[in-house]
């Protein structure tokens, strides 16, 4: 579990992530012993891509070390807020709320929601030097250590630490920040996927070429300005900062190509080459009546067949307009191609128009000066959570307006599967009321919400230390609450409410030292979950195992022994020191006899078992002959 990953960790380099990616797509490129082959990889893209010899670069000091950070896992743990998520409004919601650092947050979230998040949108930290960002790292290292692992000079090393380990606020220590966070930011979002993120002018142009870096070029879709008041303000040269700016990015053109309608499908044919095209119903809603312009018959000049229009749903376009949008291939005809099943002409829709409307997305933003007035100003943000808590609990949150609005510029309303929406610098949860009030419109979306935030301490000379908050997070769970009740008696709509609570939790140094001095001889599985608890372990291992934070556990007993089903994953946790042939026979029995039994691996809780009774588990599963080899993950 953890010990694994603290070995692991001692071994990362700053490439591993980036080596990892290359390995899964591209296996060709790697020698016997492993190592990246970059003639083969060239000879792979030869001819097919223009590689250039010359290119800007973006660099800063930590930028290697970022990359080490990101390629290091967590060593934390999530631990379930059994109370709050047993709850009648929690048990079966499926948003999540996770209190803890963020980057750890990510490190778990990626390894179940990989391609799966639709829209983030993040409000960190603008190192303003008066907002109280400090890049102030976990991590030990020592500037020998950093020297081998970063292949960089003494000085550099020392430099580096210096910046991780004292409380920085340079813009490289926020680079460093901002950088390993934005990488599993990309990881999470779907191929349709697009992120956003405020920011002012103190980093926006440091934020800029460091997306361009993340995301790739190619990906920027905007960037909006917001304004956020209107009163002047005091500032060096005159200049009232009335604006802050939102930065959007696509995960791939398929968002582009996508925001107007899901899961378009895309042909490529010999006709056309390079010009990738869709299609689109010729008809609409409207009638003879109220488009007679429309109300023809369209004749197919190929053949002379003809296709009378409904009366009632006559065609998109007029009479006067055919001819045009024959000359533009614009309009197919049953049979024009063998696999296109169709019995009426459609429209052709270009990839290349799709992309160019994209830009067009929000209101004409991508050409315009500013956001539209409807989507709020801070002093908007102010309101909405003063109005929720009768007092002013927190300062200058951004205005529901605004999340509304950039949720539903980029994501289609799709009541068949979950739209899951993250923000992973929630505040006070402004994204999660957005989200609720979307979700419980007429016609509303079908959303769910992963939020994260860091437990920072309130200062006790606020009012909201005074309200009895001791912890932003604390503001972000209340702010929900009230604001599904709020929703709730205004709307009465039947929509997900609740939330789930993980808070991350790092091993303290008593468990730290107990795995470490661990031997197979060993059993201290009681030790190990008084300090996490069996409910943290399962749920650590479930999100590890791509279950998510919301998964279905099934209990199995076999004898005496409790075992926990989650998928196709079999867990063996709790301690048991008197594990025997029984048990092991009514296990076997049940892969043997059960063929509903799903689970193709079984996870053992290493700390819990005996080397001996770990060794006869495997035995016996191994003796299992009606159905494929069961896979042992022991884990430590």
């Amino acid at each position: 579990m953890i010990r694994d990953i603290l070995h692991q960790n001692e071994e990362a380099q700053p490439t591993d992530k980036t080596l990892g990616l290359l390995h899964r797509n591209f296996p060709q490129c790697f020698n016997v012993e492993g190592k990246f082959d970059i003639a083969a990889f060239r000879e792979l893209l030869n001819d097919k891509v223009d590689i250039i010899k010359e290119g800007s670069g973006f660099n800063f000091l930590g930028k290697n070390y970022a990359s080490l950070v990101a390629s290091m896992d967590t060593t934390t743990v999530l631990v379930p807020d059994t109370e709050h998520n047993s709850k009648p409004e929690n048990a079966n919601s499926r948003n999540l709320y996770i209190s803890g650092e963020n980057l750890d947050a990510l490190k778990h979230l990626v390894k179940s929601y990989a391609g799966k998040v639709k829209c983030i949108y993040i409000d960190p930290p603008y190192n303003t030097g008066s907002d109280g960002f400090v890049y102030n790292d976990k991590f030990k290292f020592t500037a020998e250590e950093l020297e081998e692992k970063l292949s960089v000079s003494e000085e550099q090393a020392k430099r580096i630490l210096a910046m991780t380990t004292r409380g920085a606020a340079s813009h490289s220590a926020w680079l460093t920040f901002m950088m390993p966070r934005l990488q599993y930011a990309k990881d999470l979002l779907s191929d349709d996927g697009v992120i956003f993120i405020s920011i002012d002018d103190n980093e926006q142009a440091n934020l800029k070429q460091l997306c361009d870096n993340v995301f790739g070029e190619e990906n920027f879709v905007a960037l909006f300005p917001w304004r956020k008041r209107t009163a002047k303000s005091d500032v060096p040269f005159g200049v009232s900062q009335d604006y802050e700016w939102i930065l959007a990015y696509a995960r791939t053109d398929k968002f582009l190509a996508g925001i107007d309608g899901k899961n378009r499908k895309y042909y490529e044919t010999e006709d056309f080459p390079g010009r990738p095209w869709r299609i689109h119903d010729m008809t609409t809603q409207r009638t003879a009546l109220e488009r007679p312009n429309s109300d023809f018959t369209m004749v197919n000049p190929k053949n002379g067949n003809e296709y009378p229009v409904n009366p009632q749903a006559v065609w998109r376009i007029t009479k006067e307009g055919f001819p045009q949008y024959l000359k533009e291939n614009r309009i197919i005809f049953p049979g024009d191609y063998d696999f296109l099943k169709i019995s009426k002409p459609v429209l052709r829709y270009w990839k290349e128009d799709d992309m160019r409307k994209a830009g067009n997305r929000f209101g004409q933003c991508a050409v315009s000066t500013n956001l539209p007035a409807t989507v709020g100003m801070s002093q908007d943000g102010t309101k909405d959570i003063d109005s929720l808590f009768n007092a002013k609990i927190f300062s200058f949150p951004k205005p529901i307006s605004l999340i509304k609005y950039l949720i539903d510029g980029a994501v289609e309303k799709d009541k068949e599967e979950p739209v899951i929406i993250l923000d992973f610098f929630s505040g006070s949860a402004t994204t999660a009321q957005a989200v609720m009030e979307l979700n419980s419109a007429d016609d509303g979306y079908n959303l769910q919400y992963i939020l994260v935030q860091l437990p920072e301490k309130i200062k006790p000379d606020t009012d909201a230390y005074t309200h009895g908050y001791r912890t932003i997070d604390m503001i972000g769970q209340e702010r929900i609450r009230r604001a599904a009740a709020k929703i709730k008696s205004e709307t009465n709509a039947d929509i997900d409410y609740g939330f789930k609570h993980y808070t991350i939790r790092e091993p303290n140094e008593n468990t730290l030292e107990l795995m470490e001095r661990f031997t197979p001889n060993m059993v201290f599985g009681d030790d190990i979950l008084q300090q996490f608890g069996k409910e943290t372990v399962l749920a650590t291992y479930a999100m590890r195992d791509g279950y998510g934070l919301t998964p279905e556990t099934e209990l199995v007993k076999f004898g005496n022994y409790t075992a926990y089903l989650c998928g196709r994953h079999l867990y063996m946790i709790d301690p048991e020191f008197d594990i025997d042939g029984d048990e092991l026979t009514e296990l076997v029995d049940k892969y043997n006899k059960d063929h509903s039994f799903t689970a193709d691996t079984v996870v053992i809780f290493g700390y819990s078992f005996y080397f001996s009774q770990i060794d006869a588990i495997k035995k016996n599963l191994s003796a299992i002959t009606d159905r494929s080899r069961i896979n042992i993950d022991i884990r430590y």
